[in-house]
């Protein structure tokens, strides 16, 4: 709802940033106010100044596989409404206006307009130690997909090539090995994580990695509804129907790395813990397909899960 002064000034702006390796490409829609800065640490300080000037409604910025963390971080640490949405989004929503240029400014501007009319929700960062920690997070999925491909590697390659493979094997190792113990540190230095942590271990099936990529990836966990908890996952089913046709439910959207760690813990789980165990081989006997099995599975864990750090319950009280 915009709020306005007697005199009728409108005193709502909606800010939309295109983020680029380069350039940050800015637009003020209420003032029809374009500028372009470097996408650089000092000019990010300079455009922190110019902003704060303004009573601003919302800053909308894209993601962009981390070309705009160092703003976000800037604008969220002087305490300005920066919110990051998915760039799809916003496409979608230029197509649905009919927008199909795409320049710096219009981009900017198609930003803009979609804060002021979508109002995606504003939240807080995460502080310095928690946004190191899910750092750490991502390097050690980076190093397990690249430790995996080099072992798929080495059972075809010829017997010339095996020292090359097994060297590498041993450098990813060592590397995942120093990403661990940085790991197990910093984790242990988020004193109001250690409760949580322990009651994670509790679960048979669950070890150290899942239960890091939890604290990291779902500070909310423990604070939600099972709906809530299994779409911010990605393991919510959502319909696929239109007439008398009845499409097969599928997951969708939520926090990849979440859904992917919890796959490979549920593979673990199916076979140590007789809840998850019992649960799965039932489903697979009324004839769900082995995925769908183990999708359930993952979904009752999150909300066993979340059920347990609400009520602060070990596994074995619960």
């Amino acid at each position: 709802m915009k709020t306005t002064t007697k005199a009728g000034i409108n005193h709502q702006r909606n800010i939309g940033i295109d983020v680029g390796k380069t350039f940050l490409d800015i637009y003020i829609l209420e003032l029809d106010r374009y500028w372009q800065i470097y996408n650089s640490l000092d000019d990010i300080k300079e455009l922190r100044k110019t902003l704060k000037r303004f009573n601003l409604t919302r800053i909308v910025v894209e993601a962009t596989g981390g070309y705009e963390r160092t703003l976000v971080e800037v604008l969220a640490e002087a305490e300005l409404p920066v919110v990051v949405v998915q760039p799809i989004n916003v496409r979608q929503f230029a197509k649905a206006q009919g927008v199909l240029a795409k320049t710096d400014r219009i981009d900017s501007r198609v930003i803009a307009q979609f804060g002021a009319v979508m109002k995606p929700e504003i939240r807080p960062i995460s502080s310095k130690k928690i946004r190191h920690i899910r750092d750490l997070l991502a390097r050690k999925r980076q190093l397990m997909e690249a430790r995996t491909q080099e072992l798929n590697r080495e059972q075809k390659a010829q017997n010339v090539l095996q020292r090359s493979h097994n060297r590498m094997i041993k450098f990813i190792e060592k590397e995942l090995n120093w990403v661990n113990t940085k790991l197990n540190k910093e984790v242990a230095l988020v004193t109001e994580w250690q409760k949580t942590y322990d009651l994670l271990l509790s679960v048979p099936g669950i070890g150290p990695g899942v239960a890091y990529t939890l604290l990291g990836e779902l500070p909310e966990l423990g604070q939600l509804t099972s709906r809530q908890v299994g779409a911010l996952c990605g393991l919510a089913p959502y319909n696929r129907d239109s007439g008398s046709m009845r499409g097969k439910r599928r997951i969708k959207g939520g926090r990849a790395p979440i859904r992917t760690m919890l796959y490979m813990a549920m593979m673990s789980a199916i076979q140590c813990n007789q809840i998850m165990k019992r649960f799965f081989n039932r489903l697979v006997a009324e004839g769900k397909h082995k995925k769908v099995a183990l999708t359930a599975c993952m979904r009752k864990m999150m909300t066993i899960l979340n059920a347990m750090v609400r009520d602060k319950r070990s596994w074995q009280a619960a």
